[in-house]
């Protein structure tokens, strides 16, 4: 039975990867697997999906104004499509979203989708709410912090290191940007206590 799945986690706890090694078991037994990812993430390139670890993959963008179902069902008109898998899912709509949920039901495809649950203010993302309700199954991806234990808040750096509090809930970047950390710093570091 075809579900709608989110794995979720704060930065670098390997979402891409994971992504990738499933696309790759699909794959490697000669199923077909249509990768997404987000339009508005082009650090490793437009279209690809990029581990730390240095694998990629091509992949499908998707913008606001992308009807995912209605891409998806195309794509069934030329192959079989056994799997999707939509990484920076945080970015989704929740039209989005509710599309991929139409996915899993109407066309009985598996939907897996890896995203951030939060952002540096610890609010959630529009895609991550609502694949944190609407999701048939949940799992969180694990990282830690730097005292060793499980990371679940990121810190917004700026060029010196220094934490940012405020600012834009999007901002694409990576290690030079965004600290995974526990809550107790999370809380120490943004002056909460």
């Amino acid at each position: 039975m075809a579900k709608l799945y989110f794995y979720y986690s704060t930065m670098n706890a390997g979402k891409s990867t994971t992504l990738l090694q499933s696309s790759y078991n699909y794959r490697e037994r000669d199923m077909n697997t249509l990768v997404y990812t987000a339009a508005i993430d082009d650090r490793f390139g437009v279209g690809k999906v990029t581990s730390r670890i240095g694998i990629s993959q091509d992949a499908f963008l998707f913008r606001s104004e992308t009807n995912l179902f209605d891409e998806i069902n195309e794509h069934l008109k030329k192959e079989k499509v056994h799997c999707v898998l939509v990484d920076e899912a945080q970015f989704l709509s929740k039209q989005q979203v509710y599309q991929l949920s139409d996915v899993v039901d109407k066309l009985k495809i598996p939907v897996l989708c890896y995203g951030l649950r939060t952002d540096f203010q610890a609010e959630l993302f529009e895609g991550s709410k609502y694949l944190l309700a609407w999701a048939d199954q949940l799992e969180e991806l694990k990282t830690i912090c730097y005292c060793g234990r499980k990371a679940n808040f990121v810190l917004r750096l700026n060029d010196q290191g220094e934490v940012i509090k405020e600012g834009a809930q999007i901002q694409i970047g990576g290690n030079d940007s965004y600290l995974s950390v526990c809550r107790l710093h999370y809380k120490e570091k943004c002056g909460q206590i």
